[in-house]
Protein backbone atom coordinates (compact mmCIF):
# COMPACT_ATOMS: atom_id res chain seq x y z
CA UNK A 1 0.00 0.00 0.00
CA UNK A 2 1.74 3.17 -1.06
CA UNK A 3 2.26 5.89 1.84
CA UNK A 4 1.34 9.81 2.44
CA UNK A 5 4.07 10.92 4.87
CA UNK A 6 3.69 13.63 7.15
CA UNK A 7 7.36 14.49 6.86
CA UNK A 8 8.45 17.13 9.84
CA UNK A 9 6.24 14.92 11.85
CA UNK A 10 8.38 11.93 11.18
CA UNK A 11 12.02 13.52 11.26
CA UNK A 12 12.45 13.40 14.98
CA UNK A 13 10.83 10.01 15.31
CA UNK A 14 13.73 8.59 13.05
CA UNK A 15 16.48 10.21 14.95
CA UNK A 16 16.81 13.15 12.99
CA UNK A 17 17.46 17.10 13.92
CA UNK A 18 14.41 19.06 13.07
CA UNK A 19 16.86 22.12 12.94
CA UNK A 20 19.46 20.51 10.45
CA UNK A 21 19.99 22.34 7.75
CA UNK A 22 19.30 19.05 5.68
CA UNK A 23 16.44 17.14 7.68
CA UNK A 24 14.34 17.02 4.70
CA UNK A 25 16.78 15.57 2.66
CA UNK A 26 17.80 12.88 5.39
CA UNK A 27 14.83 12.23 5.80
CA UNK A 28 14.22 11.43 1.96
CA UNK A 29 17.23 9.52 1.51
CA UNK A 30 15.63 6.93 4.33
CA UNK A 31 12.58 6.85 2.96
CA UNK A 32 14.05 5.79 -0.82
CA UNK A 33 15.53 3.03 0.72
CA UNK A 34 12.39 2.25 2.62
CA UNK A 35 10.83 2.66 -1.46
CA UNK A 36 13.28 0.58 -3.06
CA UNK A 37 13.19 -2.35 -0.34
CA UNK A 38 9.65 -2.86 0.06
CA UNK A 39 8.52 -1.26 -3.48
CA UNK A 40 5.69 0.97 -2.09
CA UNK A 41 5.00 4.21 -3.40
CA UNK A 42 6.26 6.50 -0.95
CA UNK A 43 4.97 10.66 -1.10
CA UNK A 44 6.33 12.81 1.47
CA UNK A 45 5.16 16.37 2.44
CA UNK A 46 6.76 19.23 4.07
CA UNK A 47 5.85 22.43 5.00
CA UNK A 48 7.54 26.02 5.61
CA UNK A 49 9.44 26.44 1.79
CA UNK A 50 10.72 29.41 1.11
CA UNK A 51 9.44 31.12 -2.38
CA UNK A 52 11.23 29.81 -4.88
CA UNK A 53 11.90 26.12 -3.49
CA UNK A 54 8.08 25.21 -3.35
CA UNK A 55 6.89 22.33 -5.16
CA UNK A 56 6.95 18.92 -6.27
CA UNK A 57 10.17 17.05 -6.80
CA UNK A 58 10.68 13.54 -7.78
CA UNK A 59 13.50 12.22 -6.15
CA UNK A 60 14.60 8.93 -6.68
CA UNK A 61 11.41 7.05 -5.74
CA UNK A 62 10.25 9.06 -3.51
CA UNK A 63 7.95 12.31 -4.65
CA UNK A 64 8.58 14.91 -2.24
CA UNK A 65 5.81 18.23 -2.13
CA UNK A 66 7.98 21.08 -0.27
CA UNK A 67 4.62 22.91 0.60
CA UNK A 68 5.29 26.96 0.39
CA UNK A 69 5.34 29.18 3.52
CA UNK A 70 1.97 30.64 4.62
CA UNK A 71 0.48 26.98 3.94
CA UNK A 72 0.90 23.82 5.95
CA UNK A 73 2.06 20.30 4.70
CA UNK A 74 -1.10 18.85 7.12
CA UNK A 75 -3.38 21.00 4.76
CA UNK A 76 -1.65 19.86 1.48
CA UNK A 77 -2.18 16.03 2.68
CA UNK A 78 -6.04 16.66 3.13
CA UNK A 79 -6.00 18.00 -0.42
CA UNK A 80 -4.56 15.23 -1.83
CA UNK A 81 -6.81 12.88 -0.29
CA UNK A 82 -9.70 14.76 -1.17
CA UNK A 83 -8.31 14.63 -4.89
CA UNK A 84 -7.82 11.17 -4.83
CA UNK A 85 -11.44 10.79 -4.09
CA UNK A 86 -12.51 6.89 -3.50
CA UNK A 87 -8.89 5.53 -4.12
CA UNK A 88 -7.61 7.59 -1.11
CA UNK A 89 -8.35 4.51 0.41
CA UNK A 90 -5.48 2.46 -0.97
CA UNK A 91 -3.28 4.13 0.71
CA UNK A 92 -1.77 4.67 4.06
CA UNK A 93 -1.06 8.25 6.03
CA UNK A 94 1.77 8.24 8.39
CA UNK A 95 1.55 11.33 11.09
CA UNK A 96 1.23 11.98 14.76
CA UNK A 97 -1.14 14.20 14.59
CA UNK A 98 -4.58 13.93 15.02
CA UNK A 99 -5.88 16.55 12.55
CA UNK A 100 -3.85 14.71 10.06
CA UNK A 101 -5.29 11.72 10.61
CA UNK A 102 -9.41 12.47 11.53
CA UNK A 103 -8.41 13.55 7.06
CA UNK A 104 -7.42 10.19 6.81
CA UNK A 105 -9.99 8.96 8.48
CA UNK A 106 -13.02 11.01 6.48
CA UNK A 107 -11.09 10.12 2.84
CA UNK A 108 -11.19 6.16 4.19
CA UNK A 109 -7.46 6.09 3.94
CA UNK A 110 -5.63 3.80 6.27
CA UNK A 111 -3.37 5.88 8.93
CA UNK A 112 -0.53 5.01 10.95
CA UNK A 113 1.41 6.94 13.54
CA UNK A 114 4.98 8.45 12.61
CA UNK A 115 5.90 6.30 15.87
CA UNK A 116 4.41 2.71 14.33
CA UNK A 117 5.77 3.70 10.38
CA UNK A 118 9.62 3.94 12.21
CA UNK A 119 9.17 0.47 12.97
CA UNK A 120 8.02 -0.25 9.61
CA UNK A 121 11.28 1.28 8.07
CA UNK A 122 13.60 -0.26 10.58
CA UNK A 123 12.06 -4.21 10.06
CA UNK A 124 12.30 -3.61 6.01
CA UNK A 125 16.12 -2.09 6.73
CA UNK A 126 16.79 -4.94 9.28
CA UNK A 127 15.80 -7.60 6.76
CA UNK A 128 17.46 -6.36 3.68
CA UNK A 129 20.35 -8.01 2.51
CA UNK A 130 23.57 -6.32 3.79
CA UNK A 131 25.47 -5.04 0.47
CA UNK A 132 29.24 -3.68 0.26
CA UNK A 133 28.66 -0.24 0.07
CA UNK A 134 31.63 0.61 -2.48
CA UNK A 135 29.40 -1.60 -4.90
CA UNK A 136 26.42 -0.07 -4.43
CA UNK A 137 24.78 0.19 -7.86
CA UNK A 138 22.83 3.32 -9.59
CA UNK A 139 20.11 2.99 -10.98
CA UNK A 140 19.28 4.76 -14.95
CA UNK A 141 16.49 6.63 -13.21
CA UNK A 142 19.03 8.20 -10.80
CA UNK A 143 21.37 8.74 -13.14
CA UNK A 144 19.17 10.25 -15.08
CA UNK A 145 17.83 12.90 -12.53
CA UNK A 146 21.41 14.06 -11.30
CA UNK A 147 22.25 14.97 -14.79
CA UNK A 148 19.00 16.74 -14.94
CA UNK A 149 19.51 18.51 -11.48
CA UNK A 150 23.46 19.31 -12.99
CA UNK A 151 21.75 20.50 -16.51
CA UNK A 152 19.49 22.98 -14.33
CA UNK A 153 22.62 24.16 -12.01
CA UNK A 154 24.61 25.25 -15.37
CA UNK A 155 21.59 27.37 -16.75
Amino acid sequence: MPYLVDGHNLIPKVGLRLDSPDDELELVAILQEFARLKRQQVEVYFDGAPIGQAGTRSLGTVRAHFVRLGQTADSAIRARLNKMEKTAKNWTVVSSDREVQSAARVSRAQFITSEEFVKIIRAAMSSAPKTNANNKKVSTQEVDEWLKLFREKER
